[in-house]
């Protein structure tokens, strides 16, 4: 962090910031990259790459491609790389954080359908879901794994959940200072549990996911994934449940409040449907 500081000492952020952990996927995060907006909903668009320790060239490519690159010397996790993101991009300045995975499945260019809910104050977290979008799997095993922990997460989360992994979302900036993040995988779902814990409003928005073009996953094979999947719902929700009980709050009581930008600050809206992105 003090290098990249160091090397960009008069950065500041525009007022949407997209993070991106990566971790070599120097074939994939190009593409990524030239499909995301240069604005949202009339908001100008930065780009943070977060590189843990990838020995293909990936901060590279990500450079080439006009990102900002933060390069970790060793890989700690998708989970701290997001973490590392999220933190530079408040303190330079962001309103709004969205997020993508590098691997290509999810189509940056529908990152203002899960904008235009939070610049309109209908959300403080937007989701975004395959199975209210385009979901192109061949793995029955996933796609079944899909609904089942969507009903379990709707579950704990006592609201209607049909996507609990999605890489694809967005959020105010303000939430990351009431959130706990800890797992160095499956961090959407923690990020998730945790937003709905603390009161804030969620919504999900109807986005595609597509197989990977190149490389393989690293969530492991499919046993493998279900079983540490399962447990960070389970320790994330045991956690939250116990957070709740010591502060004396329920799960229906209001989150904090969370501005919509800076004082001073305007935000133009533009509508935005599946068939008007920018």
């Amino acid at each position: 962090m003090q290098g990249f500081r160091a090397r960009n000492p008069d950065l500041r952020f525009c007022a949407l910031t997209v993070v991106i952990a990566v971790y070599n996927e120097a074939a994939n995060i190009g593409a990524v990259l030239d499909r995301i907006p240069k604005q949202a909903c009339s908001l100008p668009v930065s780009v943070l790459v977060v590189d843990d320790g990838s020995r293909d060239g990936t901060a590279a490519v990500a450079g080439s491609h006009g990102a900002h690159v933060l390069a970790s010397p060793a890989n700690r996790g998708q989970g701290a790389a997001l973490r590392l993101g999220y933190s530079v991009a408040v303190t330079l300045g962001a309103r709004f954080i969205a997020t993508t995975d590098a691997d290509g499945q999810y189509d940056a260019s529908e990152l203002p359908l899960l904008v235009e809910p939070l610049v309109r104050d209908e959300a403080d977290f937007v989701t975004g879901s395959r199975r209210l979008g385009l979901y192109q799997s061949t793995d029955m095993v996933r796609h079944t794994g899909v609904h089942v922990f969507a009903r379990l997460l709707s579950l704990i989360a006592r609201q209607r959940i049909t996507d609990t992994s999605n890489g694809l979302r967005a959020f105010k900036v303000g939430i990351v200072e009431h959130i706990t993040l800890s797992q160095p995988q499956y961090q959407a779902t923690e990020l998730l549990i945790g937003v709905i814990y603390r009161g804030f409003r969620v919504a999900e928005r109807g986005t595609t996911m597509r197989p990977r073009t190149s490389g393989s996953s690293k969530k492991g094979p499919n046993l493998v994934y279900g079983y540490r999947f399962g447990g960070v719902i389970l320790s994330t929700w045991l956690r939250e449940l116990r957070r709740n009980r010591a502060e004396g709050r329920r799960l229906s009581d209001p989150a904090p409040d969370l501005a919509l930008g800076r004082p001073g600050d305007d935000v133009a809206v533009t509508p935005h449907s599946a068939g008007q992105l920018d």
